[in-house]
């Protein structure tokens, strides 16, 4: 797009992220009803990351030394194998909204593993935004939470805990290290190389799994992985590598809480669902939660260009300490 900056591309991308991503919960819902869950995710991500890849190379795009194959096999073990594998193992028995809101706990986990890898710092105002995001969320989906909560039972809903937790984890590692070791590649390269390497793990635990045996198709089905091929992986997970390489990671992580508001705002525009009060409080709340994160990051450039433009002072206008010259 000319005329755009990196950086509006980038949000442009992250807001793709918040669009394409806050509808796949139910895309996957419906997938898995005759779709294994890592056959599912190794068909779409495998068939994306090929598309993707024989279109880069028929553009020119240049491909990095396979000595960094590693690299692309580790986070696409953790952001896939991982990540997805675990939140499409949950759904198969626990609903889309309580996994929805388990996932939402991400950016608690994206900001912590990069400040303990030495990427952007853990601040407490990030904390705070972070957490009133959080309550925002679960005001949100308060009444279908508790209706999914009851009619989940103990083993199921640990099972569940266990593997959406996992499945953060997996993704905010896989973030971390793409953001810190692919910081020269070609952010479409770099996805199509994630989903490659991330389809073929999850292919590999299928056949373990025995899963190809179990697999059927229905016209509902069909139109769901095709969906979730375009919208979830060819769209939603290029613009997340591209946002991922170009903004800060506590912006990134904040798309779980974004998705569901996205979805809200979408259901009464389209599909003249009512909106509450509570609805409303819950939307101000995450925004606002949003916006305390958001606000750091802008609140710390403002500072850095401040301290910037001061050092570019002539030295006239400048205060320094001269060390005091004493006789001996």
């Amino acid at each position: 797009m000319r005329g755009l900056s990196t950086r509006q591309l980038a949000y442009i991308a992250f807001a793709a992220v918040c669009v394409f991503w806050g509808t796949t919960y139910l895309g996957i819902k419906v997938a898995l009803e005759t779709v294994p869950p890592f056959l599912l995710g190794g068909m779409r991500f495998t068939l994306a990351g090929s598309v993707l890849a024989v279109a880069l190379r028929l553009l020119g795009h240049e491909w990095p030394d396979w000595r960094r194959a590693p690299t692309f096999f580790l986070i696409g073990l953790a952001m896939l194998g991982f990540g997805n594998g675990g939140v499409v193992w949950a759904e198969q028995f626990m609903a889309s909204g309580l996994v929805a809101v388990l996932v939402a706990s991400t950016p608690f986990w994206m900001v912590g593993i990069e400040s303990l890898a030495g990427g952007e710092r853990l601040t407490r105002r990030t904390v705070v935004g972070l957490s009133i995001g959080f309550s925002g969320i679960l005001l949100l989906v308060w009444p279908d939470l508790l209706a999914a909560m009851s009619a989940t039972s103990g083993w199921t809903w640990i099972g569940g805990l266990i593997a959406t937790q996992l499945a953060c984890v997996g993704w905010s590692v896989g973030s971390t290290v793409s953001k810190q070791r692919l910081h020269d590649t070609d952010p479409l390269v770099s996805a199509a190389g994630q989903m490659l390497a991330g389809g073929l793990v999850m292919l590999a635990v299928s056949g373990l799994l025995g899963e190809y045996g179990r697999l059927t198709w229905t016209a509902r089905s069909a139109a769901a992985v095709a969906y979730l091929f375009v919208a979830g992986s060819l769209v939603g997970f290029v613009a997340y590598t591209y946002a991922l390489r170009h903004l800060p990671m506590s912006i990134v992580s904040l798309y779980p809480y974004v998705n569901p508001v996205v979805a809200v705002v979408l259901g009464t525009w389209l599909l003249h669902e009512p909106l509450t009060w509570r609805i409303v409080v819950a939307i101000a709340v995450i925004l606002g939660g949003s916006a305390v994160v958001s606000g750091r990051i802008q609140h710390s450039k403002f500072t850095m260009k401040r301290a910037a433009n001061t050092e570019d002072l002539p030295g006239a206008l400048r205060v320094q300490k001269e060390p005091v010259q004493t006789s001996e």
